[in-house]
């Protein structure tokens, strides 16, 4: 075989992955896009049926409103207030009691969690207990949360916090136990005490557990706010309901529910922010949402 055979180069085809790649993201966009005008068509006309069904008298119209009712609603709530004040208050104080709540619930839900996960003999002992108390209908203990604590905001936190808990308990319990042993193995062959290998291998490795259940506990804690506003309160999204409802006004309740749906849908925005920041680091999901 000639030198110039050896030396002759092999034919360059050129890379295409940086092309691929461009594809697959204007393919994505694409599809994003066409999802985003889908469910907005399927609002409008969820809403567009909704009203003609109402005027058309179909539907009876006192009982279930009418879009333009509620929007009417909503428009002099933030125009001219409510009955307890500006509407910005009464969203601000079920927000105060439900995010203070939730940031309770977490906490505690997070500790005792990763302490059971941890230690097999505490979780034995106090398993049992937390089955019967998990087992409780908790939106029933609103009633004696105001007993206990009035009509200010501690009895609606109280409520927020016990709804908020087991679910993120459950979760921190099972992202402590499903930590890989050979991580906890290693980490002890380095010389790690039990309290370096909670904290540097146990609770970063269960955070993906916990965070699943931030953003169903966050919306848990806005109804723990709003049942114990609405068994009693001075002031809040809740109250506005049970006015509305005591009322007959049937637009002022789907417009406080309206006005909830926006601000867990602003809470899960941010948590899912707070999370793709976290978690930058693992794979994309395969599909947009």
């Amino acid at each position: 075989m000639s030198p110039d055979v050896l030396s002759t180069p092999v034919a360059d085809h050129p890379v295409k992955t940086p092309d691929r790649a461009h594809t697959r993201a204007r393919a994505a966009r694409r599809r994003r896009i066409v999802i985003t005008i889908v469910r907005v068509l399927l609002l409008v006309a969820v809403l567009g049926l909704w009203e003609v069904l109402s005027r058309a008298a179909v539907i009876d119209p006192f009982n279930f409103s009418m879009p333009s009712k509620i929007w009417d609603q909503i428009y002099t709530w933030v125009t001219h207030g409510t009955a307890l004040g500006s509407l910005g208050e009464q969203i601000w104080y079920t927000l105060y009691e439900a995010l203070l709540g939730w940031i309770l619930g977490v906490i505690s839900g997070v500790v005792l969690g990763i302490a059971l996960g941890r230690i097999t003999l505490l979780a034995d002992v106090l398993g049992p207990y937390i089955k019967v108390l998990n087992s409780i209908p908790r939106i029933v203990l609103a009633p004696i949360f105001v007993i206990w604590f009035g009509l200010g905001p501690a009895s609606k936190v109280a409520s927020a916090v016990v709804l908020v808990f087991f679910p993120v308990f459950f979760n921190a319990f099972q992202g402590a136990r499903e930590v890989d042993r050979n991580l906890v193995a290693n980490a002890r062959i380095l010389g790690a005490s039990d309290r370096r290998v909670t904290l540097q291998v146990v609770v970063p490795s269960a955070t993906s557990w916990i965070f699943t259940s931030l953003h169903v506990s966050f919306g848990f804690a806005l109804i723990g706010a709003i049942v114990g506003e609405y068994i009693g309160a001075t002031k809040g999204i809740g109250l506005l309901v049970a006015q509305s409802q005591g009322t007959f006004n049937a637009a002022g309740v789907y417009a406080a529910m309206v006005i909830l749906a926006v601000v867990a849908l602003l809470a899960e925005g941010l948590l899912t922010f707070a999370e793709r920041r976290i978690f930058r680091w693992k794979p994309a999901s395969g599909s947009d949402g």
